[in-house]
């Protein structure tokens, strides 16, 4: 056993019911609720949150081993093996808590001034709306949503509208991968490549990204970019990335100024250095990371993701036809994965969110976005047609008149 490596344990691997689902005790979710709701903070396979705890059993019995002396070698490892999976060198990427960490850390390095403007659309997760307000309060720069009506129809037409806001004074271009409201996968590539063309820098959330589509970060080329593992890649909790490209690391400042290049294990590379050690801190849940892409691996990820993407259509269309609302985008694979967000007709709804769960013990989110009322169905790797037929049923009880 390498001296860096928790204890490995064998596991079955399980093949999952008749429809390609795998076994939901692989996971810890409460057998008795339908889980349709992976999108808001992942779920954990039983093998993943086993190294997870392993490792933290590693740090309790030797604490200074384990920080003072292990720390930047665990990391490089647990980086490598990420890095590799995304498809960009070890030294591009540092592990952080959460994807709205990551966004804060370059926002606040940016040292926007007057006039700035940061452009962006109107399907932002709106904790990053909020975070950027905030920031262009306090230094004068502008934060521009460029509204992206729906349905959305040609990746080509959404590309020119948001392209039509650049003025002067855009700086950044931000934006989502995968959208948090309407569940949407954005032209990424395109759209930076774009910006690098015109001398913005593109920040890239990609906090439903990871896991749930193939990410190649040097193709995207993307200025930064950052995801959450504990979403669709299965990691546990408080686990992600921040990417940069190495022409714009000199950017990024330490959110939290500590040691840095002062520790006896500095890399030498200030941008690992300022943005790795931050205090102490727990990082079991970076090293299970590993652990999690294994894990994704030994259970073929890339069917997950397919049978996923057509549970997501069954819902889809199961919903549509149970309200006759027209669809958010069309039927295909470029515009969702297997998180779909589809519109309901007016309703109460947190009251429906709350109805769901509380008479028919199901987990899903009731969004609402520019005044509307919209159902945003994630399906996990443990999902079955059989919840989709739960969720449509609940539905046809709670929306009839």
């Amino acid at each position: 056993m390498g001296r860096n490596r928790a204890p490995q344990k064998t596991e079955r691997s399980d093949v999952g019911d008749a429809q390609g689902a795998l076994p939901k005790d692989l996971f810890l979710l409460d057998p008795e609720v339908v889980f349709l709701n992976h999108g808001s903070f992942g779920a954990t396979p039983r093998p993943v949150f086993e190294q997870y705890q392993a490792w933290q059993r590693e740090l309790e019995r030797q604490p200074v081993e384990f920080l003072g002396r292990r720390f930047a070698d665990l990391l490089r490892e647990a980086r490598s093996v990420l890095a590799a999976h995304v498809r960009t060198a070890a030294d591009n990427l540092v592990y952080v808590p959460n994807a709205t960490t990551a966004l804060n850390i370059l926002a606040r390095s940016l040292r926007l001034n007057p006039g700035d403007e940061i452009l962006t659309t109107d399907h932002e997760y709106g904790a990053m709306d909020r975070m950027w307000r905030f920031l262009c309060h306090q230094t004068g720069a502008s934060y521009r949503p460029v509204p992206v009506p729906l349905p959305v129809t040609t990746a080509g037409e959404l590309i020119e509208r948001l392209w039509a806001g650049v003025t002067p004074r855009t700086r950044v271009l931000f934006f989502s991968h995968i959208t948090s409201p309407t569940a949407l996968v954005f032209p990424v590539r395109e759209l930076c490549r774009r910006a690098r063309a015109a001398g913005l820098l593109s920040i890239v959330d990609g906090a439903h990204a990871l896991g749930q589509v193939p990410l190649d970060l040097e193709t995207i080329g993307s200025d930064f970019y950052t995801a959450n593992a504990h979403k669709w890649l299965c990691a546990p909790k408080g686990s992600a990335f921040l990417y940069a490209r190495p022409a714009v690391q000199a950017l990024v400042e330490p959110l939290v100024v500590s040691w840095g290049d002062q520790l006896p294990a500095a890399t030498g590379l200030r941008f690992l250095d300022e943005q790795q050690w931050t205090g102490t801190r727990d990082i079991a849940a970076y090293l299970a990371v590993p652990a999690a892409i294994r894990f994704c691996t030994e259970h073929r990820w890339d069917d997950v993701r397919a049978r996923g993407h057509a549970l997501a259509r069954h819902a889809r269309e199961d919903i549509a036809a149970l309200t006759g609302l027209p669809q958010i985008c069309p039927d295909s694979a470029d515009w969702f994965g297997q998180m779909v967000t589809v519109p309901l007709p007016p309703c109460d709804g947190p009251r429906l969110q709350t109805a769901l769960y509380e008479k028919f013990r199901i987990e899903v989110p009731v969004m609402e976005w520019q005044g509307r009322q919209y159902l945003r169905v994630s399906i996990g790797a443990y999902n079955t047609r059989q919840d989709v037929e739960r969720l449509t049923g609940a539905l046809r009880a709670l929306l009839r008149p």
